[in-house]
């Protein structure tokens, strides 16, 4: 059998607000969150939170990349910036729909991909 993903982790500072975050912002449900580890379902997969007092990686400009498709762009840049997420750059409208770059807590990257 070939090995298969349990989870997607990210390391955060504050656990509970990278929670509301990704729920708030994406829709993400909430299966579990404490002050150190959360476990978010997204599709077939869940995005796991756990608690670290710096994020190294981070700090030094290496991050996981999340990449999402959304229905509207526009709105969900709207949701993640009023949570805490920086805008990297602008939306770009290409042939195969609009994307984006965005910088959430604790400087993650997430990618946005709305179909045309």
């Amino acid at each position: 059998m070939a090995a298969s993903f349990r989870w997607i982790v990210q390391l955060h500072r504050d656990v509970p607000k990278a929670a509301r975050f990704y729920s708030e912002g994406l829709g993400l449900k909430i299966d579990v969150c404490t002050l150190r580890w959360a476990e978010l379902q997204c599709g077939p997969l869940k995005l796991a939170l756990m608690h670290s007092p710096s994020v190294h990686a981070v700090e030094k400009g290496y991050s996981s990349v999340l990449s999402f498709t959304v229905t509207d762009i526009n709105n969900t840049v709207t949701k993640l910036m009023a949570l805490g997420a920086e805008l990297d750059g602008s939306i770009k409208y290409e042939i195969h729909g609009k994307v984006a770059a965005m910088r959430c807590i604790d400087g993650h990257m997430l990618g946005l991909f709305e179909p045309a």
